[in-house]
Formats: C-alpha cells, sequence, structure tokens
C-alpha cells in the first residue's frame, strides 16, 4: 500500500436540496468545513447544473486532487433510491471535472452524526440546518481520510 497522496481533497454530501462541501488539509489529515450550495433541480438536461458547476469551480480553486462523495447505502448495507441519484450526481460531477477522480464512500449515518454533533454544541434550529449538510460532508470525508492513513 502506498502512502495517501499529498493534495486537497473535497467532501461532498448530496442532499434533496442542498450539497454539503468540505475540504482537507493538504496533507489529509483534518477536514473541515466549506461551504452549502443549493442543488439546481431547474437547468436542462443537457446543461450543467449551477451547483456542479460551483463545485468544478471550488475544484479548481483549491486545487483538488480529489472528490469524495458520501454515498448513502441503507442501514442494511443496500443501494436504495438515494444512492442510485447520488450515483447519478457522482457520475455527472466526474464527467464536468474531469479528470480529477471522483470517489464514492459509504455516508450511512453522516447526516445523523453530524446533526447529534451540532446540538451537543449548542447549534440547533434554523441555525444547524444552515451547516448540517456541510457538517456531514466534514463527517464524510474525515472518516474517508481516516480509513485511507489506516489502510498505509
Amino acid at each position: 500500500m502506498t502512502e495517501l497522496s499529498r493534495g486537497v481533497r473535497l467532501g461532498v454530501d448530496v442532499g434533496q436540496v442542498r450539497v454539503g462541501v468540505a475540504r482537507s488539509d493538504p496533507h489529509g489529515v483534518l477536514a473541515t468545513p466549506l461551504v452549502t450550495l443549493a442543488r439546481d433541480r431547474t437547468a436542462a438536461p443537457d446543461a450543467v447544473p449551477s451547483d456542479l458547476a460551483e463545485l468544478a469551480a471550488l475544484v479548481a480553486e483549491h486545487e483538488a486532487v480529489e472528490v469524495v462523495v458520501g454515498l448513502p447505502v441503507n442501514l442494511a448495507g443496500r443501494h436504495g433510491p438515494a444512492a442510485v441519484q447520488v450515483t447519478a450526481y457522482a457520475d455527472r460531477l466526474a464527467d464536468v471535472i474531469a479528470p480529477v477522480p471522483v470517489t464514492l464512500t459509504d455516508e450511512r449515518m453522516s447526516t445523523v452524526v453530524a446533526s447529534r454533533r451540532l446540538a451537543e454544541r449548542g447549534v440547533r434550529g434554523k441555525r444547524q440546518r444552515a451547516v448540517v449538510d456541510q457538517a456531514a460532508a466534514v463527517e464524510i470525508l474525515q472518516s474517508w481520510l481516516d480509513a485511507q492513513r489506516r489502510r498505509t
């Protein structure tokens, strides 16, 4: 096994309404919240939705070497309708940001964990809804980074 290559990674939590984005440090140790994007469901089928265009701009701005997208696997480990939608989103993102790779990773319970951590810090209600997607993206990316370090 090789050591995790240096470079910023972006973590993405794809929701029906919003897309949470986190970024790692160049050494792949720590994930931090970056931004929440509005999901664009109005783009024509042959056009790039604004959230994908914004993600592509973030990839370029942060010189990301990889994008890690949370795959909502159900508790039984199966891929339901949400996983199919996220896979299609990740495939479309990969087309937009090529040659930067897009990796899917199990995000089971990431939003629940993120909501719980925010509540423990006193962030509730509207304030929590505004940042829970970013916090879920942090959980997704941090779990992936930790797993990669354990492998090396």
